[in-house]
């Protein structure tokens, strides 16, 4: 009975690591440098060609929101440091949609039945999608090791920046104004 305690709290601690705000060095190979105020000359294309369905299910593509500056969330609705971001998201959404910028959730979690209140309840003003079983969107932009994950991706589909756990809001302002 004593090891089941033990194999649960380490589960617990190294699940709380994955949530902290430590950019890995496989990361920031693959989408450039988190907390840059632009671009890196280095970084790679995004992948926008998915179509997931929104809360509607009605069908949204990536690919529409090029040449907008898109912050893509994966996210869980478990997920407390998903939740403390979001409303940060919806504020970014609000100040800065009209200069170009973006906000896409992905759900990895959920149903649309259990998601519909919890967005409606946190008041989120940006599409969200449904990303339960979509393993090709999330391996595009893996690994998810964690979540959340977020990628910053330009106006032209790189991907500047990327986030595994939670970072600052003063973070993601930075890298969002550097890119509009």
């Amino acid at each position: 009975m004593r090891m089941k305690w033990i194999v649960a709290a380490a589960s617990a601690a190294a699940l709380a690591l994955l949530t902290l705000p430590v950019e890995l060095p496989w990361t920031a190979l693959e989408a450039g440098t988190a907390g840059s105020a632009a671009c890196p000359a280095n970084a790679k294309a995004a992948n926008l060609n998915f179509t997931l369905k929104d809360m509607d299910n009605k069908p949204v593509r990536l690919s529409d929101y090029k040449g907008k500056v898109i912050l893509l969330d994966f996210w869980a609705t478990w997920c407390i440091p998903c939740k403390t971001e979001m409303p940060w998201f919806a504020d970014f959404q609000a100040r800065y949609g009209k200069s170009g910028l973006q906000v896409v959730g992905v759900s990895v979690d959920d149903t649309v039945d259990k998601l519909k209140p919890y967005i409606r309840d946190l008041k989120i003003n940006y599409p969200v999608l449904q990303g339960l079983n979509q393993d090709a969107i999330q391996d595009a932009y893996g690994p998810l090791w964690g979540i959340p994950v977020t990628v910053l991706i330009s106006r032209d589909g790189k991907m500047c920046g990327r986030h595994t756990g939670i970072a600052t809001k003063d973070a993601f302002e930075t890298e969002i104004k550097g890119l509009l």
